[in-house]
């Protein structure tokens, strides 16, 4: 039995039809994880879907009621690049709950996966990117709501940049030029950190601290700041997309203290995604996945963790990647 709950539903399934989103990893995923050993049927806890107000707290008013009533214009639907339907309002609202719970859980105990989620590019007014509503953003918001929090840091090591994250949770200060870099092939303007300085405490205010490692040429065009971007080469490898992870994390914990951490631990970093650039290796993914989780430990943070993107040529790679995040939890907190 996993030392932490693992939140899932049949229903997290989008119905899109053929697309390049793989919709069925999720079930693929559920399957795995049990056919594997990894976990047991005890271990996965069913998720309630989201209220409204729970969406309100990170989308307008009017593009939620857009999507209750089916009212998106054609250009918001084209924008979503998924096919609207009831039925997707419906799984999308899911997933949020499912996050709202993984919050929950993870701050009650020490770590919660989402096996969904992480829907990074949906804005407080319209859908990008396959993504309708931003789960991680309404969790966190909620948990605020609920005074379970005032001090959160999202880690999204998605191969696109986490936009929406960065629109919802604008960062405080000027964008700078970071310092020494991991990658021998980086230069100054690879790295930017957006802050004021150290933030210890807490006012009772939210406040967000956002990472985000994505590639630089990459979806989307326009990358709104994040409190420490990281924007990564084409083709960068293992030990260097390790170490740029690594030196991210170090500067993020020398400014900011969260009480949560929102891992977005997309698997599209994979040498052979459709929509990504980079190279990592499967085993390299489950690195990452380690040192997001240690250095979480080690200063015992508790982490919710979502899922994000995945769009291997072979849908069974992508399932094994995120697999293999479930399995890092369980070798790290066992």
């Amino acid at each position: 039995m996993l030392p932490f709950k693992l939140i899932y539903s049949d229903d997290y399934y989008l119905p899109i039809g053929a697309h390049v989103f793989p919709a069925q990893k999720y079930r693929l995923i559920h399957k795995q994880l049990l056919e594997s050993g990894i976990a047991e049927p005890q271990d996965f806890v069913t998720p309630q879907p989201a209220q409204d107000e729970d969406i309100f707290l990170a989308h307008t008013r009017e593009y939620v009621q857009k999507l209750k009533n089916g009212t998106l214009s054609a250009e918001e639907e084209l924008q979503m690049e998924v096919p609207y339907s009831p039925e997707l309002v419906k799984a999308f609202w899911l997933a949020a709950g499912g996050s709202i719970l993984a919050a929950d859980l993870a701050l009650r105990g020490r770590v919660a996966c989402n096996i969904g989620g992480g829907f990074h590019h949906a804005h407080p007014d319209h859908g990008e990117g396959f993504c309708v509503i931003h789960d991680v953003a309404v969790a966190i918001k909620r948990m605020h709501q609920e005074g379970k929090l005032t001090r959160a840091m999202t880690v999204d090591c998605d191969v696109h940049d986490g936009n929406g994250t960065a629109v919802i949770f604008p960062p405080k200060g000027k964008t700078r030029p970071g310092g020494a870099l991991p990658s021998a092939s980086a230069s100054q303007r690879d790295i930017h950190i957006t802050h004021e300085g150290p933030e210890k405490g807490g006012s009772g205010e939210l406040e967000v601290f956002t990472i985000s490692l994505h590639q630089a040429h990459n979806y989307p065009m326009y990358k709104p700041p994040s409190s420490i971007d990281i924007n990564l080469p084409d083709g960068t490898n293992d030990d260097e997309y390790l170490g740029w992870l690594d030196q991210s994390l170090s500067s993020a914990f020398r400014h900011f203290e969260p009480e949560l951490l929102c891992y977005i631990a997309g698997a599209d970093p994979y040498k052979e995604d459709q929509l990504g650039g980079l190279s990592l290796t499967i085993e390299g993914l489950k690195k990452r996945d380690e040192l997001v989780l240690r250095v979480a430990k080690e200063r015992n943070i508790p982490v919710m963790i979502t899922y994000a993107g995945g769009y291997a040529r072979r849908v069974e790679d992508t399932v094994t990647i995120h697999c293999n995040t479930v399995l890092a939890a369980k070798e790290g907190f066992s």
